[in-house]
């Protein structure tokens, strides 16, 4: 069975091998097809942030200007024979500093986590990829390797170093991290942390170690967080969570024990809530349940249906 969650399944072709023809944006413009994705201090350009919809930047005089004026544009993909290039405007101090911004009128830099479900799947799915890749070149404008400044290339899915010494390639990584639903069948765990929003409550999560496999990350990350041995560690879905550079791959984890053992310094604090009492979650401060665009609600909403 396959599971999409938000900011994944956005139906994108990621032409790996365009990336390797510099010619690829001259023709996109050209033929009409090209379609800059603005990103902002990772923030996403919205119209209306109550029926929200992207926007892109598709004029011609808008990208000639943008482009002769030395902004790189990094390749996504192709959709419905549309190309998609990521473009990032964060050494403004402020977006409307940039006039053709500032001509889109109500337009804002959004954050994605606060319009993401109100959108179609596909444009929440190319406005993370946008917002990751370009938060992956703000961080790596040197060489982990020597210090040197690096230079993009292949379309800005690669970095290279520009001390001929050394030449480090650098790529875009993603942190696995595991996010799992502890239960025993007729209950399940859910934690929260203190800088949470009041009432709310998730599922256990951690970053995944060297050298561990993601059931063994599940295992070591729900003893330490809760001091649970847990066991029937099963695969749900993964959601790709770029604030700013995740993967969260979803699990289920049975427990026979059920005293929780909290690590103040993971969580504020952790208990076991039935089905009924999530059903009927009031969502306030008492007890709110995860963001609807969070793999960890989809984890919680397959629970309460078996769906697992």
């Amino acid at each position: 069975m396959t599971r999409t969650n938000f900011y994944s399944g956005g139906g994108l072709d990621r032409a790996e091998l365009l990336r390797r023809d510099p010619a690829w944006i001259t023709l996109a413009i050209r033929t009409g097809r090209l379609r800059l994705v603005p990103v902002w201090r990772n923030h996403n350009l919205i119209s209306n942030p109550e029926a929200p919809r992207p926007l892109f930047l598709d004029s011609l005089d808008q990208m000639e200007r943008l482009l002769a004026s030395g902004h790189e544009p990094f390749l996504l993909g192709h959709r419905e024979e549309v190309t998609f290039a990521a473009l990032d405007l964060s050494q403004y101090d402020n977006p409307s500093d940039v006039t053709v911004i500032e001509a889109l009128g109500e337009a804002n830099f959004e954050d994605l986590r606060r319009v993401g479900p109100l959108l179609d799947r596909w444009e929440g799915s190319l406005l993370a990829y946008a917002r990751g890749l370009c938060w992956w070149h703000q961080r790596h404008g040197y060489c982990g390797v020597c210090g040197s400044p690096t230079r993009s290339e292949n379309a800005g899915h690669q970095r290279r170093c520009t001390n001929e010494g050394c030449g480090a390639l650098h790529f875009p990584r993603t942190d696995p991290a595991v996010i799992m639903l502890v239960h025993d069948g007729e209950r399940c765990v859910l934690g929260r942390q203190q800088a949470w929003p009041s009432g709310m409550h998730s599922t256990l999560a951690g970053f995944v170690e060297p050298g561990e496999s993601l059931e063994e990350a599940v295992a070591r990350e729900v003893f330490e967080e809760v001091g649970l041995a847990v066991s029937d560690v099963v695969y749900h879905s993964s959601q790709p969570w770029p604030f700013p550079s995740s993967i969260m791959l979803g699990f289920f984890a049975r427990t026979n024990e059920h005293t929780l053992k909290i690590d103040p310094n993971e969580l504020e604090s952790a208990a076991w809530f039935t089905r009924d009492e999530l059903l009927n979650a009031p969502e306030d401060d008492t007890l709110r349940l995860p963001r609807r665009d969070s793999i960890a609600r989809h984890l919680v909403t397959s629970w309460l249906n078996d769906d697992f």
